[in-house]
């Protein structure tokens, strides 16, 4: 009977996992694509770098907004019915972004897109985290990480095959896609059974003030700081990784498929960090990973040879998306599960503030005669307060049975 229960338990993490993953590879594809559209609207519309890192500013502050917002919601709401909000939001922006014509109303909507994915990371990550087992929750919120992987890979490969000959505007509406798929969330997600037992009506000021009380204050120290770094040096490096290789001497088609080459290592980085995450412990996998990181990104900043820019660009793909894993699985493990979501969202939406930030550097010292290498090594200096953090701040939360 023992066995026949677990059978059962492993299917429908199985299918959570899936359904949830689905939706969370569809928040990449937006974002991912983004990269790839500034290459081609810059040629468009003429846009100088001061310009094109509007469109980046504009994403990330929305993201912001959307991470706190959704967050607050999925505490409110339930986690399912704020992941679907979501998905509905980054989708409709996203078909209605094919129709606009003025950089302008382009920023509105890209404004709203990165709410939408802004508030579905955390609201998936806690829902997963609540409803998988504890000696398997750290593994399958590093695996629901991995469907970032998918998506980012979906959107080179539409910039690669659709953006040269068709045009970012058909680009565009396939990421309009996913509304379809919200409909059929609606009908088949389960919704957290942690969260439905312990709904609570504590008001945002009363949730914010738990977040900061003596009990997690360090833990939020930790977490804004993490996320703050992570997010500055991932959005700073990935979202310019086209302009970049446009920067090294590449024309844009041979840039966008360097990056599809580097992009497949994001997967195997991923799951090698959910296999140690449940061997060796969180603050292993974030240290390790974030060490990769940073050393991946000071080689890619100072190469100049085309093998050594797809091998440092690969082994940065790779140890970067197995910390994103770690940090995904580590936020939900902080909090209890009234403030879960805000505590969460809160922390989401303060790290993308660095992502406001990271992207700037590109344009503003690209213009300015900076070489690429000066400006990696501001990114792995902000990785090193990262880890540093996690060692001397961070607790273990390997078996530890959340509330």
């Amino acid at each position: 009977m023992k066995n026949s229960e677990e059978a059962v338990l492993k299917k429908e993490n199985r299918k959570l996992l899936f359904m949830a993953g689905t939706g969370w590879a569809f928040d990449a594809m937006a974002v991912g694509l983004l990269s790839f559209v500034i290459v081609a609207l810059s040629e468009e519309w003429n846009l100088s770098l001061s310009q094109t890192s509007y469109i980046t500013i504009a994403n990330s502050v929305g993201m912001a907004v959307g991470a706190l917002v959704f967050g607050l919601l999925a505490d409110r709401i339930g986690r399912k019915k704020a992941f679907i909000y979501t998905i509905l939001l980054f989708s409709i922006g996203s078909g209605l972004t094919a129709l606009v014509g003025s950089l302008a109303i382009f920023l509105v909507l890209r404004f709203l897109i990165g709410m939408g994915v802004g508030g579905a990371l955390p609201v998936a990550s806690t829902l997963v985290s609540e409803s998988a087992p504890v000696h398997e929750r750290g593994r399958l919120v590093a695996l629901l990480e991995s469907f970032w992987a998918v998506g980012w890979m979906l959107s080179a490969i539409i910039a690669y095959f659709v953006i040269p000959d068709y045009g970012w505007r058909i680009a565009m509406v396939l990421t309009a896609l996913p509304v379809l798929y919200a409909f059929y969330l609606r009908a088949k997600l389960p919704d957290s059974q942690v969260f439905l037992e312990k709904k609570n009506s504590q008001s945002f000021s009363e949730k914010l003030k738990l977040v900061w009380s003596k009990a997690y204050r360090k833990q939020t120290i930790t977490l804004w700081v993490l996320w703050f770094t992570v997010v500055f040096s991932y959005y700073g490096i990935f979202l310019w990784l086209p302009k970049v290789m446009l920067l090294k001497g590449f024309d844009m088609l041979t840039s966008f498929e360097y990056v599809l080459w580097m992009t497949l290592a994001q997967l195997p980085g991923y799951f090698v960090a959910a296999w140690l995450i449940e061997k060796i412990g969180r603050k292993f996998v974030l240290v390790a990973f974030l060490l990769g990181t940073m050393a991946s990104a000071y080689f890619f900043g100072n190469a100049t040879e085309l093998s050594t820019i797809l091998i440092a660009g690969a082994l940065l793909s790779f140890f970067n998306m197995g910390a994103w894993g770690g940090l995904y699985a580590y936020t939900p493990e902080q909090y209890p599960t009234m403030i879960r979501g805000t505590g969460a969202g809160m922390a989401a939406s303060f790290g993308r503030i660095g992502g406001i930030i990271g992207p700037l550097l590109v344009p503003v010292f690209a213009e300015r005669g900076y070489e690429v290498n000066f400006i990696f090594a501001i990114f792995c200096l902000a990785i090193l307060i990262g880890i540093l953090t996690v060692i001397f701040l961070g607790k273990e939360t390997k078996d530890t049975v959340i509330e």
